[in-house]
C-alpha cells in the first residue's frame, strides 16, 4: 500500500464566526451598560495618560523620550496634568 500522506484529503472545514461575533458584541455592550459615554471615556483616558507622564524627573524624562523614540510609546506633548 503506497504512502499518500502528502496528498490532500479533499476535506474542507469552514466555520462562520458571524453569530459568535454578534453574541460577543452583545455581551460587551450589556457589560458596559447604558450609561457608557465613549467620548467621556476617551477624554478620561487622555487625562490619565497626561497624569501618568507629567512631572517626570530628568531620568524619567530621558527614559520616556527613549521609549517614544523607539516607538514603544506614542508621542505626547505633556508638561503638566491637564485640567
Amino acid at each position: 500500500m503506497p504512502d499518500n500522506s502528502d496528498e490532500p484529503t479533499g476535506l474542507e472545514f469552514a466555520y462562520d464566526l458571524t453569530l459568535d461575533e454578534v453574541r460577543r458584541r452583545s455581551a460587551v455592550l450589556a457589560a458596559i451598560g447604558p450609561d457608557w459615554d465613549p467620548i467621556r471615556a476617551l477624554a478620561e483616558e487622555e487625562q490619565a495618560y497626561g497624569m501618568l507622564y507629567s512631572n517626570l524627573d530628568a531620568e524619567q524624562q530621558r527614559h520616556y523620550h527613549a521609549l517614544v523614540s523607539a516607538g514603544v510609546l506614542p508621542q505626547r506633548a505633556v508638561d503638566h496634568v491637564p485640567d
